[in-house]
């Protein structure tokens, strides 16, 4: 509520109007448009496998720049026909997703295809630490040799992952609850669409409490 009164600041002061947290609350309480959390359920990570899982070494780190943290995960996306799987990277500093792919499989060409956007459009990654929960798409050879080879560090939820991967879970809730993502598309292309545009919003317009309310730009 506090970003939302933030980010309409000019508008209420160009309209001469004094509008705090408690009184915008309750005027989208009388007028209905406040909406409840939603709980999703569908599992995304399958982490009994074969391939060997890294140690979390990020636990103690400060993230004091772009391009030193990002964050990977995997949420589903309902159509009519099914689930499609969205393959996430959050820059943890800017918090600007930095790259992402969506498809109709659980398989691993999805996040390879997200990991390889973001670093297609990466301008430095050295030094920098890719980090995830302990899925099989993470593990798998395929996958740590493409960050072996651009000599980025790999780092891996241990035992808590969801408290360990938190800002990527974050960003899976708000590309829901805040851009519509929790609904239900007609088919895979539509809900691709709606991704693109959901991303866009997020990275270009929404105001990060972390950047002190500015925008994923700020943060670059």
């Amino acid at each position: 509520m506090r970003k939302l009164v933030k980010s309409l600041d000019d508008e209420f002061t160009k309209a001469n109007l004094k509008v705090g947290r408690d009184t915008l609350f309750n005027v989208l309480r009388k007028h209905q448009m406040l909406t409840l959390r939603k709980k999703y359920s569908s599992r995304t990570t399958n982490s009994l496998h074969r391939f060997y899982k890294y140690k979390n070494i990020i636990k103690d780190i400060e993230v004091t720049r772009p391009n030193q943290v990002w964050a990977s995960d995997i949420t589903y996306i309902r159509t009519v026909k099914g689930f499609c799987y969205l393959a996430l990277i959050t820059d943890m500093y800017s918090r600007k997703i930095v790259g992402y792919d969506l498809s109709d499989s659980l398989e691993l060409n999805g996040c390879v295809r997200a990991l390889n956007k973001a670093l297609y459009h990466a301008k430095n990654t050295k030094g920098l630490i890719r980090h995830s929960d302990r899925g099989i798409q993470y593990c798998s050879n395929v996958y740590t040799q493409i960050l072996k080879r651009n000599k980025i560090d790999i780092s891996m939820t241990e035992e808590n992952h969801c408290y360990e991967n938190a800002l990527a879970e974050r960003v899976n809730g708000i590309l829901k609850d805040e851009f519509y993502l929790d609904q239900t598309f007609t088919d895979t292309a539509h809900a691709k669409r709606a991704t693109k545009n959901a991303i866009n919003l997020h990275n270009e317009i929404r105001l990060h409490l972390s950047l002190d309310f500015k925008n994923t730009k700020y943060g670059i």
